[in-house]
C-alpha cells in the first residue's frame, strides 16, 4: 500500500489494530451528526487536514473524536480510498464526509467582548454567539466585559448548555476605585484571581504600579493583556515586567519616538476621540526606525506577544469600505448599526469629520505597522489574531476573518496567518497543550471548511445573497468541545434574528 510522504500511518500511540478493514463506503453506514449534540464517537472522513502549527496541508485523513478529545488521526492512501481497499478507523456514531473540504483547528478570537447591549440598547447574546460559531470560532478570549456574567457564560458553555464558543475571561483591572498604591495593586490582582478570572485586561498604567501588577499576576497565575494608551508605561515597561500580550499597538511606536512623546498640537485633548484617532494616524511615522527595532527586539526577547487587531482600525484608512461591507444587509443587527453611526457618545464612532487627508495618514500608518509586525515575528516574537468586534464597523466573526486577510496583506503567508489564529493564540493563553492544534489528545475544537483557505481566506465567509457554492463557501461544521454545530444553520438563524429585529424597528417608527 502506498503511503503519504510523512506521518505515514497514524498519529502516535494509535495501533493498526484500531483500524477497520472497511473501505471508502464505510462512512455511509453512520448518520450525519445531530446539530448541538455531542456524539460518543464522531469520525470525519477524507479530510485535507491543516494542523494549525504552520505545516502544509495533508490528506486524505480520517479524524476520530471520542467525547471531547481527538483520539485518532489516520493517514490514508488516496488510491486505496478510491478503489475501496483502504483500511479505515471503525465507524462512528456520527460521521462527516469532508471530501473536498479542509479540516483544521477551530479559530481562536484573541480579542472579543461579550456584549448584550450597544449604546444602552439590548442586543441578544445569541446573535453574537451564533455568528462566532457559524464563522468557525470555537474559542474567545473575552477581554473586559461584564465579568460576573461572562464567568457564568464560560461555565454554561463548558457544560454544553448554550451554543457558544468556549470562553477565557480576562477581567478588567482598572475598575473604580483604581488602585493607587503597590499594596492595593497587588490586592486587586489577587481579587481578580479569586473571582475566577483566567487573566486580567489592563488599560493605561502608571509606571510605578505596572511592575508590581505584572509581578503579582505571575505569582497567582493570571495572564495579562494590555491595551496601552498615551501613558507612562509603554513597550519598554512591558518587556521589563513580562507582560503576556500587547493589544492593538499603542505603546510600541511611542517607545521609539525621540524625546518619548508624540508631537501633539497645543490644543490636543486625548478625551476627544476624533482628535485622538486623527493624531494616532500620524504616530508610527514619528517613531525612529532604529529605535523601533530595539523595542521590538526587547519585546520578542521577553516573550511579550502582540495581538495587533488590524481590522478594528481599518475604517480609519478607508471609511467608505467600512460603511458598506457586503454582509451588513443580512448580518448587521439594528442595535449594532445604530451604535456604529458617528456619535461622540459611542466609543469608536468618531467619523463625523473624517477626511481624505486622515485616510492617507492612516494608509501610511498601516505600512509602517505591517513592517513592524513582520520584523517582530522574524525576531522570534509571537503574533496573535483578534477582532475587537462590536466597535468601529466590525461585526462579530466577520471581523476575525477580515483580521486574517489583513495579516496576509501585512506580508504573512496563509499558513502563518492561520497559525496566528490557532496555535499562536492558544500559546498566548497558555493553552497550547490542548487547543490551537489538530492533534491526538487535544480538545476537539475542529472546523470543516468548504474550500481551501490557503488559496483564499475568503472561503471562511458565508455565501451572501444566494452566491453560488464555491464562492465564499463558508464553514460547513463547527465542532466545539466535541459538539458539532451545523454552521450554515447557525447563520440562517442569525439572518432570521436580524430580519425580525429590523422589522420591529420599522414597525415602531
Amino acid at each position: 500500500m502506498r503511503l503519504p510522504h510523512r506521518r505515514f500511518a497514524l498519529a502516535a500511540g494509535v495501533a493498526l489494530a484500531a483500524l477497520s478493514p472497511f473501505g471508502a463506503a464505510l462512512s455511509a453506514q453512520s448518520p450525519a451528526p445531530q446539530h448541538g449534540v455531542r456524539p460518543k464517537r464522531l469520525v470525519i472522513r477524507n479530510a485535507m487536514m491543516l494542523e494549525g502549527n504552520g505545516t502544509p496541508a495533508e490528506g486524505p485523513k480520517d479524524i476520530v473524536i471520542e467525547g471531547n478529545r481527538v483520539v485518532q488521526i489516520a493517514a490514508l492512501d488516496p488510491v486505496a480510498v478510491r478503489d475501496g481497499s483502504a483500511r479505515r478507523p471503525a465507524a462512528g456514531d456520527a460521521e462527516i464526509d469532508a471530501t473536498g473540504h479542509y479540516v483544521m483547528p477551530g479559530l481562536i478570537n484573541l480579542h472579543g467582548h461579550v456584549q448584550d447591549e450597544r449604546g444602552g440598547v439590548a442586543q441578544p447574546l445569541d446573535y453574537q454567539f451564533k455568528l462566532w460559531l457559524g464563522m468557525g470560532i470555537t474559542t474567545v478570549r473575552d477581554v473586559s466585559s461584564n465579568t460576573q456574567q461572562t464567568l457564568q457564560l464560560r461555565e454554561r458553555s463548558a457544560r454544553g448548555e448554550i451554543a457558544a464558543p468556549r470562553f477565557f475571561v480576562y477581567a478588567r483591572y482598572n475598575y473604580m476605585p483604581i488602585p493607587l498604591t503597590e499594596a492595593a495593586t497587588r490586592q486587586r490582582v489577587r481579587d481578580l484571581k479569586a473571582m475566577g478570572a483566567d487573566g486580567t485586561k489592563l488599560f493605561g498604567m502608571d509606571r510605578d504600579l505596572y511592575a508590581p501588577l505584572l509581578d503579582e499576576a505571575k505569582k497567582v497565575g493570571l495572564r495579562t493583556a494590555h491595551h496601552m494608551a498615551v501613558d507612562e508605561a509603554n513597550a519598554w515597561d512591558a518587556a521589563a515586567g513580562g507582560l503576556t500580550s500587547i493589544e492593538h499597538w499603542y505603546g510600541v511606536p511611542d517607545a521609539a519616538i525621540p524625546g518619548g512623546v508624540q508631537d501633539f498640537p497645543p490644543e490636543f485633548n486625548y478625551s476627544d476621540e476624533g482628535m485622538r484617532f486623527r493624531l494616532a494616524g500620524r504616530l508610527w511615522r514619528e517613531a525612529d526606525p532604529d529605535k523601533l527595532r530595539e523595542v521590538l527586539q526587547a519585546l520578542a526577547k521577553a516573550g511579550v506577544a502582540w495581538n495587533p487587531t488590524l481590522d478594528i482600525y481599518e475604517a480609519s484608512r478607508d471609511l467608505q469600505r467600512a460603511e458598506s461591507q457586503p454582509w451588513f444587509r443580512e448580518y448587521l443587527h439594528p442595535t449594532l448599526e445604530k451604535f456604529f453611526r458617528p456619535d461622540p457618545a459611542s466609543h469608536g464612532s468618531y467619523f463625523a469629520n473624517w477626511s481624505s487627508r486622515d485616510e492617507v495618514f492612516w494608509k501610511q500608518n498601516y505600512q509602517i505597522w505591517f513592517k513592524a509586525l513582520r520584523d517582530f515575528e522574524e525576531m522570534g516574537g509571537v503574533i496573535g489574531a483578534g477582532e475587537d468586534a462590536g466597535f468601529i464597523y466590525q461585526v462579530y466573526g466577520f471581523g476575525l476573518i477580515r483580521e486574517l486577510e489583513l495579516h496576509q496583506e501585512a506580508g504573512f503567508s496563509p499558513l502563518r496567518v492561520l497559525q496566528h489564529a490557532t496555535l499562536n493564540n492558544a500559546r498566548i493563553m497558555g493553552k497550547e497543550d490542548e487547543l490551537g492544534r489538530l492533534r491526538v489528545g487535544h480538545l476537539a475544537d475542529v472546523i470543516v471548511v468548504k474550500g481551501n483557505p490557503l488559496s483564499d481566506l475568503k472561503v471562511f465567509y458565508p455565501p451572501l445573497d444566494g452566491a453560488a457554492a464555491g464562492t465564499n463557501a463558508g464553514v460547513a461544521w463547527t465542532i466545539k468541545d466535541g459538539i458539532p454545530y451545523d454552521a450554515p444553520r447557525l447563520l440562517r438563524e442569525v439572518r432570521a434574528l436580524v430580519r425580525d429585529a429590523k422589522a420591529k424597528v420599522t414597525s415602531s417608527r
